[in-house]
């Protein structure tokens, strides 16, 4: 596993005398040795480590002790949301509430958290920018540019709402303001451990989007441009840390492999990323989930076969950044058996383990998501509830991880299996 003893040590990008992780000959390497790992999305966790509204740093530092007593160490991390507050559907606090004006309580929030886990020698991948409704991200950024107010899916409808963001890779004005925005984060000085982030170790990846989509085939060569374009800032900025995409892969480039394949081969994007959804891509009955595991099974061994073969001709690592089952029945309630869940999460995380013992290019995986201790008021985040693994749109509890869920058996033996 991609265990990171201290500041000095970590999974990482750079020349083999500096503590960064890197990604050489299709493998993650740490200390010049290949590692695997199981890891767990936290998007919430600079809002936890934050001293404003919804900060709770006592439950941070739980949650982060929990997790490491999985041996979990790779957090897949949302820098923060962008917009108004008070949005149907988008998480809160805001981040980056106008452009290039900021929270002062959540960019603390940042720093503390990465001082944590480089206490704990955990690492982050840090996402700077949303494809979807509930952080801003694209639709922000194109209201910002002028384009008119932003469609919910869930109001407005999910067409609407495709249309309205398709317009924002073509949208240099939008491109330009996310682009400040990588600059002001990625230049960035850790308050708490006097590090500028380009030269902390407990980032493990730079990652441009999450899910970054091009939105219609018209915007497929523009859409390859815009990731390498920011590829390469980032790289300008920050000649240490690894580089990542964010994609869900194929269906992320809208069923064309050719185009996967191309963003991941860019020379600064370090590994190749995958989202595996079974029940949001219709490979199972949110009605009949018992009577469809064995065709989400069938389906995601096919989909992560055609990403480990791309991650073999680019010679680099694949990661699994996301991956989630409903709980039993489709229920979300914390006492909801996960079942099912577990014998999903059973076919990933024994290819991953089998990856170790092959020495294979799948370097890793972050379930989607943790939960722990939060318990849910409501069917849809309300402010003042709890923060679980599942955003503002879904309903709480949905993918969620729960520290007393069957499921956190299953991650540590794994993670067990994987040191």
């Amino acid at each position: 596993m991609c265990l990171a003893a201290s500041l000095n040590s970590g999974c990482g990008s750079a020349p083999e005398n500096k503590p960064f992780s890197r990604a050489e000959n299709g493998r993650i390497l740490i200390n010049g040795k290949p590692c695997y790992f199981l890891g767990a999305n936290l998007w919430y966790a600079p809002i936890l480590a934050s001293t404003g509204e919804g900060g709770d740093r006592t439950r941070l530092a739980r949650e982060l002790d929990s997790l490491a007593a999985c041996g979990i160490t790779n957090l897949r991390v949302l820098v923060g949301a962008e917009g108004d507050a008070g949005v149907t559907a988008k998480i809160e606090p805001i981040l980056q509430y106008a452009p290039g004006q900021y929270d002062d309580r959540l960019l603390d929030g940042l720093d503390y958290l990465l001082a944590q886990l480089g206490q704990r020698g955990m690492q982050a991948v840090l996402y700077l920018n949303n494809s979807w409704e509930w952080s801003g991200g694209y639709s922000q950024y194109l209201a910002w540019s002028g384009e008119g107010k932003a469609p919910i899916p869930c109001v407005d409808g999910y067409e609407t709402y495709t249309d309205y963001v398709s317009r924002f890779i073509p949208n240099m004005r939008a491109r330009e303001l996310f682009e400040n925005h990588v600059r002001f984060i990625v230049g960035r000085t850790n308050r708490y451990t006097g590090l500028k982030y380009t030269e902390d170790p407990a980032i493990f990846s730079w990652q441009i989007c999450n899910e970054p989509r091009p939105f219609g085939t018209a915007n497929h060569e523009a859409f390859a441009e815009w990731i390498a374009q920011t590829a390469r800032l980032i790289r300008s900025l920050d000649p240490n840390h690894m580089i990542s995409t964010g994609s869900e892969g194929f269906y992320g480039c809208e069923s064309n492999l050719e185009l996967a394949e191309r963003i991941h081969a860019i020379p600064e994007i370090a590994y190749v990323n995958l989202h595996i959804w079974p029940s949001n891509w219709r490979w199972v009955d949110r009605n009949a989930l018992a009577e469809g595991l064995e065709n989400a099974k069938e389906m995601t061994r096919k989909y992560i076969d055609m990403h480990l073969e791309i991650g073999r001709r680019l010679n680099k690592p694949v990661i699994i950044e996301e991956f989630g089952f409903p709980r039993d029945s489709f229920q979300f309630a914390r006492n909801t058996p996960t079942t099912l869940r577990d014998a999903y999460y059973t076919e990933i995380l024994d290819r991953l383990v089998e990856s170790k013992r092959s020495g294979g290019v799948l370097a890793g995986a972050n379930f989607w998501a943790w939960g722990g201790e939060a318990r849910p008021e409501h069917l849809y985040w309300e402010r003042g509830d709890d923060y679980c693994g599942d955003p503002a749109q879904e309903q709480q509890g949905l993918y969620s991880v729960f520290n007393n869920d069957s499921t956190v058996g299953l991650i540590r033996r794994t993670n067990q299996l994987l040191e």
